[in-house]
């Protein structure tokens, strides 16, 4: 059992805290796409070598697992929860943020396709270049796709969605995961 004291870390979030969850995945994410800025900058200077091919596995697979089913989490749990939580209600404002959450998710994944692609070389020991500026617009995007989900989602759905529906979308999280947290 982790112990949290004042100046401590805070025990990690589980799936039993999906909103937790959700908020500390963001922050892997963007330490994910730092990785990916500072590969764009390894790479002219030391080719694929085994720290390359490390760094370009682990991001590939973050990418492919955690992050895909952090996406999954909430288009197939929290929207749909948020949503129902606002039945009966004039809930236009709602439906545009989770419509463009939706839209960002399928940005983000036309960004990270061309760079999966290069990441695989890379992880092969493959010559390669990662383009700076693919690399950047993809650390934005997810930037600013976390900024409107901690900012504006999160919050929203910590008021709105009921403890019944959390627990159902912990259950959720947790079997997208086997049973244990991503």
């Amino acid at each position: 059992m982790a112990v949290s004291f004042p100046g401590g870390p805070a025990a990690a979030p589980t799936p039993d805290d999906p909103l937790g969850l959700l908020s500390a995945c963001h922050g892997r994410i963007a330490r994910q796409c730092e990785t990916l800025r500072r590969l764009a900058v390894h790479l002219p200077a030391h080719g694929s070598d085994e720290a390359a091919q490390v760094a370009a596995a682990a991001v590939m697979r973050y990418f492919q697992t955690a992050a895909q089913h952090h996406h999954e989490d909430e288009e197939e749990d929290l929207f749909p929860a948020l949503i129902e939580a606002m039945a009966g209600s004039d809930a236009v404002c709602l439906h545009a943020l989770v419509d463009g959450l939706v839209a960002d998710h399928e940005r983000l994944a036309a960004l990270w396709a061309p760079l999966r692609q290069i990441l695989e070389a890379v992880a092969a020991g493959h010559p390669a270049e990662l383009p700076a500026a693919q690399v950047e617009a993809f650390a934005i995007a997810y930037a600013e796709h976390i900024r409107r989900e901690e900012d504006e989602l999160l919050p929203l759905a910590a008021r709105l969605v009921s403890d019944d529906a959390l627990a159902l979308i912990s259950r959720a999280m947790k079997a997208r995961r086997g049973g244990g947290a991503g």
